[in-house]
């Protein structure tokens, strides 16, 4: 009944995008972020719906969008020399197999986010896919937020609808991603105009902002605990009132500990110490040994060349028994352990060349982002007061993001290559708008002082 149920609604969602060919781009995010042949048991499983989708969204742009306001930035030249280096690196890759099981999703993502930017060509579509985004994560935030709400969830142990422990059903993951979308769900509850910002719209958005906070402490994820203080930080920046709101948030942090689940904290304090967890000493480890690697290796290894680590760490804990408690010294030896950073990531799989193009996209996606809300915050009419605080929380949502990748694999998440590709659109959008009204101001100009028809 469940495949039934999916593939009765994709169906019905990909004929109304022959209608309107935008909605293919939606049907495309929630495919890519939900997966839902995941929680298929048997169709979806065996149709490869996300290619379907993703050919549907490039064909129906292709015959039947308008392309007249479509442009191309520096920074989808960038993605594409990424991509291009990516298939190199695949196929002189140490792991080809492994490498190619990878690249068959990640080449999609990439292109996905130098497709998106050509169809973000209004206001409406730019609002549109933020809210897809935010509605498709939601099916997950709030199923782990209400299972941690009434259970307290536990590391590995809160299930997000499928056992599946990969895409944003991870709990690392998805508690970065939560807590990254919390500045875009905010600036909806003030200055959406899909679903206008009455009280029911204020009351879902606040209590989906606390369903996002609720899942580092259901998946204990402690990289979703520096998100939220990231989070917390780029808020009371921004705050005319931070030294109110500063000392409210400590208090309401320090009284909400009691409530904590006692496995929540004691996984939290692990964070002081990384050689007192074992997780924590193997991701140095690897770090340490993915710098070695590119050292004789800076052109990369290709997808999943972690396979080939292997390395020898002290691990310290302190053990209670009968008699006190002592430190415990302890020799791990360890191999083919996963990269656990982004950073990391980038860097053992696609060498330093890949590794500055990537921090080049997101460098200058940050600086853009930045001048178009310094240069829109004084602008408060109808139609630009909702571009600052847009820019604002795009920026704020990356840094989270990009924060939050320092201990997460998530390099080439699709959800990432979404939020790039509205940074990207934004900025098109408004700089087409502003090149039309300079035009519009010019000819006006020499109509008024020189007398020439317009």
């Amino acid at each position: 009944m469940r495949d039934l149920f999916f593939l009765a609604f994709l169906g019905l969602f990909f004929l109304m995008g022959f209608r309107r060919p935008f909605l293919l781009v939606a049907v495309y995010a929630y495919i890519d972020i939900v997966s839902p042949q995941r929680l298929s048991y048997f169709l979806l499983n065996s149709i490869p719906i996300s290619f379907i989708a993703f050919g549907a969204m490039v064909g129906a742009w292709l015959v039947l969008d308008d392309k007249k306001d479509c442009r191309f930035s520096v920074r989808q030249g960038l993605m594409l020399v990424l991509l291009a280096w990516c298939g190199y690196t695949t196929m002189t890759a140490d792991f080809p197999v492994e490498a190619l099981t990878k690249w068959n999703w990640v080449w999609k993502a990439i292109i996905a986010g130098v497709f998106l930017p050509l169809v973000l060509r209004t206001r409406l579509r730019i609002e549109a896919m933020t809210v897809f985004m935010i509605l498709c994560a939601s099916t997950i935030i709030i199923n782990g937020g209400m299972k941690t709400a009434l259970s307290g969830g536990g590391y590995g142990v809160l299930n997000l609808m499928v056992d599946n422990n990969s895409g944003l059903y991870e709990g690392s993951i998805i508690s970065c991603v939560a807590i990254s979308l919390i500045p875009l769900i905010l600036w909806l509850s003030k200055h959406g105009t899909i679903f206008p910002p009455d009280w029911k719209v204020k009351g879902f958005c606040y209590c989906l902002c606390l369903a996002c906070l609720l899942m580092p402490i259901g998946t204990e994820a402690r990289t979703g605990l520096i998100c939220i203080v990231v989070l917390a930080g780029l808020m009371l920046v921004r705050s005319p009132r931070r030294f109110v709101y500063g000392p409210l948030m400590l208090f309401a942090a320090l009284v909400s500990i009691p409530f904590l689940p006692a496995s929540f904290t004691q996984r939290m304090q692990t964070i002081e110490n990384h050689q007192g967890d074992e997780s924590a000493s193997t991701r140095v480890a690897v770090w340490m040994w993915t710098l070695d690697y590119v050292k004789d290796h800076p052109g990369g290894g290709g997808f999943d060349n972690y396979l080939q680590n292997s390395f020898t760490y002290v691990a310290r804990s302190v053990v209670t028994d009968s008699g006190g408690s002592r430190l415990e010294t302890r020799i791990v030896t360890d191999k083919g352990r996963a990269y656990h950073s982004a950073y990391f990531e980038l860097l053992g799989e696609q060498g330093y060349f890949g590794f500055a193009v990537w921090a080049l996209i997101h460098l200058i996606c940050f600086i853009r982002t930045e001048s178009i809300r310094r240069f829109y915050r004084k602008r408060d009419g109808p139609q630009e007061a909702w571009i600052s605080p847009f820019a604002l929380a795009l920026q704020q949502g990356h840094i989270i993001y990009m924060i939050g990748s320092l201990f997460v694999g998530i390099a080439y998440q699709p959800f990432i290559f979404m939020m790039l590709a509205l940074q990207i659109g934004l900025d098109t959008y408004l700089t087409r708008k502003r090149k039309a009204a300079a035009r519009q101001d010019l000819a006006a100009a020499l109509v008024a002082r020189q007398g020439i028809p317009a």
